[in-house]
């Protein structure tokens, strides 16, 4: 049987022949032979959408198509939309509407609603739903997706996205669609099992296989890393053992991807099985075998910690109403569309030596690149000099690119074996092994109230599953309790934390990073208090709120806060107590409050260095470029900082470019996490551009023959304030300034002023400013299956100044989109220990297993911004893009019970959860006195 044969195909209405195997798909003819990488693998199995091209009109999931099977078909990809020059009507809508944020997904999304507008021009929302179903996105939250392909016209004063045009044509580029002359593909090999010691590792044949340019394994660059100072506990593949169904063993670079498979299959590691740990509570038993030997404790405990704030018992002692209840919030990950790649290309030394006096050049989809800079230099021991690191287009992250991870540093340690460039890219599952997402949290909660609602104390306790590495776990251990108070006023505060050591992939942030366990906990427990005392939830929220310019009992300080106004617009908007007196049975209306870190007031490192620098240069034509070692995500970081130098410069946005994220070419920068950007990198840009506004409007003056504080720009150019001379172009005020004062740039070094108190663990949770949330959510429980249908979200966010509101929107939406995920279906399950095997493997590992919203899951979600103006963010703003997910489970958990008299206290909502809880209830009552009850 022949096993390779010649096709034909028309490709965006050019001819192209091609000799493929029985094998090829149609994604690796398009991506890797004609260089169209408009279209991308998210999945590797036709499961997200991400591959979507319209064959002969229709779209098809071109990662799971055999390129044979198109003989003679005309293909259009996202290349071939734009026709002209001009964009297509759907795509301009795209821009127009903010349907696009970190835009991976945004080409198949495009080519999906291609096909159906070809076939109905003017469909219904539902109907855009309906046909979209298949095409995942995992940033916007699929509302304004829908506007943009229902025709519905574009928000007023739309301020589109800098690099819209990019992402809704395919030509942003993202790390695997670089491509390197000689580049070699690499693989990891991974343990089948989660706890086993590294008896040896034959690599021998392997090494022999034709095509096969470098093997390596871990004792090769043994140092440890991670990203925490306090917790270096990882190497690039396991040395001496493997700790989780996953854990690196060892690697391959190979002339293509067959035989680097290949390669890993001829590698024999054997290995001498040790119990595996996989529960919180084996992780506490002292007679378990340490899964890090060298860690203090004498169980596998990673991170203690015990804070006090004021007389807790005293609080106590002088409350009238006393609730102590346990939570549960499962784990999750990330799911972000772009799995983790890396491309590494090596340069020997001209004079010969050391590997380390060549020079390294590494292409991630980090969040991070400053961090994996240093730790690259660390690993390597090369000089921080002889290493660039080079952050492309990225799609999504949500913490799960906040880290230095293994593939980087095993691409890195191939390039420098091969002295050719490699490139590692993860397979969906393998994204699933990486995780570094939610912490499985258990929680005890023990709250104090005054008659009226006001709170007295707070007790609270949290374990945590951190997996088998530190990652971010330090920070998260600190996180889970100094976030619990905010937004309310909390006289007196207790948390312990213990993050444990499991068997599991390893843990770490994942948007809202520590806050959404607890807030699901305290805003639960704050409703049962309500009922107890025979309150209004939302009246009782409104009694306690921390107010603008304070310090909280944990040494918080709190600037503008538009808390209040939040909780009152979403009550209103909602017609939240009508509702909650008139809803019948099934039907619930509930509400939740947090608020969020604009940025963590502490570096990582703590050197005394500024957090965000930028330097904002003036070219003689009048454009203007911005450099910040910033990492655009998704979130329009891009957008958000050309947008405040424009605005401090008086130019449209337009005229401003930004290079972001290459730390040879840009001012240091911490990188995206903890919804850092907009403050930090934001007034690193506004120092920079009014320093540069300054030097433009001193030559302006000299031009005018008036002093500097009598001239002023604007969209109109550069002019005297009292009119009487005609103004200048800004160009032309520009090459003035050019001649006064040489290369016309400026830089910017932002650090935040100091704060927290003086109390160890002090440095996590302090923040310069922080947002606030309100959720109200209306939702249907079906007692019949135990299935919850969420109506409608009302959402208002307080960010400060919307520098852009569509945006604005777009992050709270989303977020409002991943809390529901994790509310209702989101959870990470491992087999668990038989008498035949230890367990530990990942069961839904893929993203037909794992299940994130699709358009069928999403209610309309109302968003409304307050805008408090922070007196210290850039031009007013603080963050947006993490805070609104921390209310949505708790606002789902109450309008269950106000639904159905059921508290739900473990997440996620599962069917099989409620029905069971369901059942529970209506075996201990009547139905009246839970009607009742929940009334």
């Amino acid at each position: 049987m022949a096993t390779a044969r010649n096709i034909a195909i028309t490709v965006n209405g050019e001819r192209h022949s091609a000799r493929v195997s029985v094998t090829d798909t149609l994604a690796a003819v398009l991506r890797d032979r004609l260089r169209l990488t408009g279209l991308k693998i998210g999945c590797d199995l036709g499961e997200c959408g991400a591959c979507t091209v319209l064959v002969d009109g229709k779209p098809v999931l071109s990662c799971i198509t055999l390129a044979a099977t198109v003989d003679g078909s005309s293909i259009r990809t996202i290349e071939g939309i734009a026709r002209g020059g001009e964009l297509d009507g759907l795509q301009r809508g795209f821009i127009e509407h903010g349907g696009l944020q970190c835009g991976y997904c945004t080409p198949g999304m495009v080519l999906s609603a291609k096909a159906l507008l070809d076939e109905n021009p003017h469909p219904a929302p539902d109907e855009v739903r309906h046909s979209l179903s298949g095409n995942l996105c995992r940033c916007t939250g699929y509302g304004k997706i829908t506007d943009a392909v229902s025709g519905k016209p574009p928000p007023a004063g739309s301020q589109p996205k800098i690099d819209g045009v990019q992402l809704v044509t395919g030509g942003a580029q993202f790390t695997d669609d670089l491509v390197l002359p000689r580049m070699l593909r690499g693989k990891m090999l991974r343990s089948p099992h989660a706890h086993a010691k590294i008896i040896s590792i034959d690599t021998s044949k392997a090494e022999r296989l034709a095509g096969v340019v470098a093997v390596m394994v871990g004792s090769e660059i043994p140092r440890e890393y991670g990203i925490l100072p306090a917790s270096r506990d990882e190497t690039a593949l396991a040395v001496d053992r493997v700790r989780f169904i996953g854990d690196g063993v060892a690697a391959v670079a190979a002339v293509d991807e067959k035989t680097a498979l290949d390669a890993l299959a001829a590698i024999d590691v054997r290995y001498e099985i040790l119990p595996a740990i996989l529960t919180m509570e084996d992780a506490a038993r002292k007679d378990m075998p340490k899964i890090h030997e060298r860690t203090k404790y004498d169980d596998n405990t990673a991170k203690h910690v015990e804070l006090d704030f004021g007389d807790v018992k005293e609080g106590f002692a002088g409350a009238d109403h006393i609730r102590e209840d346990e939570f549960f919030y499962d784990g999750s990950t990330h799911a972000m569309l772009e799995p983790h790649c890396a491309l590494a290309s090596f340069e020997p030394a001209s004079t010969g030596g050391s590997y380390r006096d060549g020079y390294l050049t590494l292409w991630s989809s980090t969040q991070t690149p400053h961090y994996v800079h240093r730790t690259l230099s660390h690993v390597l021991e090369m000089p921080e000099s002889h290493i660039r690191v080079i952050k492309p287009f990225l799609g999504g992250g949500f913490g799960g690119k906040s880290e230095p991870l293994p593939h980087e540093l095993c691409a890195a340690w191939l390039s420098v074996k091969s002295g050719r460039p490699v490139k590692i890219t993860f397979t969906r599952e393998e994204v699933f092994y990486s995780h570094r997402g939610r912490h499985a949290t258990r929680m005890r909660l023990r709250t104090g109230v005054k008659k009226d609602g006001t709170i007295t104390a707070v007790e609270y306790h949290a374990w945590l599953d951190g997996g088998a590495y530190g990652s971010f776990g330090v920070v998260t251990s600190y996180y889970t309790g100094q976030f619990l108070t905010l937004p309310y006023s909390v006289p007196r505060y207790r948390f312990e934390s213990t993050r444990y050591y499991t068997n599991k992939p390893p843990c770490g942030p994942k948007r809202g990073h520590g806050a959404p366990q607890p807030r699901f906990a305290f805003e639960s427990q704050l409703d049962m208090i309500a009922a107890d005392l025979g309150l209004d939830p939302a009246e009782m929220r409104l009694r306690n709120l921390v107010e603008p310019d304070s310090i909280t009992v944990n040494s918080l300080r709190v600037t503008s806060c538009g808390i209040r106004e939040c909780i009152e617009t979403v009550m209103k908007r909602s017609g939240w107590r009508e509702k909650r007196a008139s809803l019948p049975p099934g039907r619930g209306i509930g509400i939740a409050a947090s608020a969020y870190i604009s940025g963590a007031g502490k570096e990582i490192y703590w050197l005394g260095l500024p957090h965000s620098g930028a330097i904002v240069k003036a070219d003689r034509g009048g454009g203007i470029v911005v450099f910040t070692g910033s990492s655009d995500i998704g979130q329009g970081s891009r957008t958000v900082l050309a947008g405040i130098a424009a605005e401090i410069l008086g130019i449209d946005t337009g005229h401003v470019r930004v290079f972001e994220g290459d730390t040879d070419l840009t001012p240091v920068d911490l990188g995206s996490y903890s919804s850092r950007v907009t403050f930090m990198a934001g007034n690193a840009v506004k120092m920079a551009a009014e320093d540069l506004r300054k030097k433009i409007l001193s030559a302006a003056a000299e031009k005018f023959r008036v002093s500097p504080d009598e001239v002023t720009s604007g969209k109109d150019g550069v002019r005297r304030l009292d009119g009487k001379e005609p103004g200048l172009p800004f160009a032309e005020a520009v090459r003035l300034a050019e001649a006064k004062f040489g290369t016309l740039s400026a830089v910017g070094w932002y650090a935040p002023p100091p704060l927290g108190g003086t109390y160890k663990g002090a440095g996590a949770g302090p923040s310069p400013s922080y947002s606030f949330t309100a959720h109200v959510v209306e939702l249907e429980v079906d007692d019949g299956t135990g299935k919850v249908k969420i109506d409608r979200v009302w959402s208002a966010h307080d960010c400060g100044r919307a520098l852009n509101r569509v945006m604005v929107e777009g992050q709270i939406e989303g977020s409002v989109y991943m809390g529901i995920g994790e509310a209702l279906f989101e959870q990470l399950i491992y087999t668990k220990p038989t008498s035949h095997n230890p367990g530990g493997l990942l069961r839904n590992s893929s993203l037909l297993d794992y299940r994130i919203p699709t358009f069928a899951d999403i209610p309309e979600i109302e968003t409304h911004i307050v805008e408090s103006i922070d007196p210290e963010g850039p031009l007013g703003a603080k963050e947006a893009g993490e805070g609104p997910i921390l209310p949505v489970v708790p606002a789902i958990a109450n309008a269950i019970f106000h639904a159905t008299g059921v508290r739900m206290t473990s997440s996620p909502f599962t069917p099989e959860k409620m029905l069971a809880a369901i059942e529970e209830l209506e075996s201990r009552r009547p139905a009246r006195e839970r009607k009742k009850a929940r009334r």
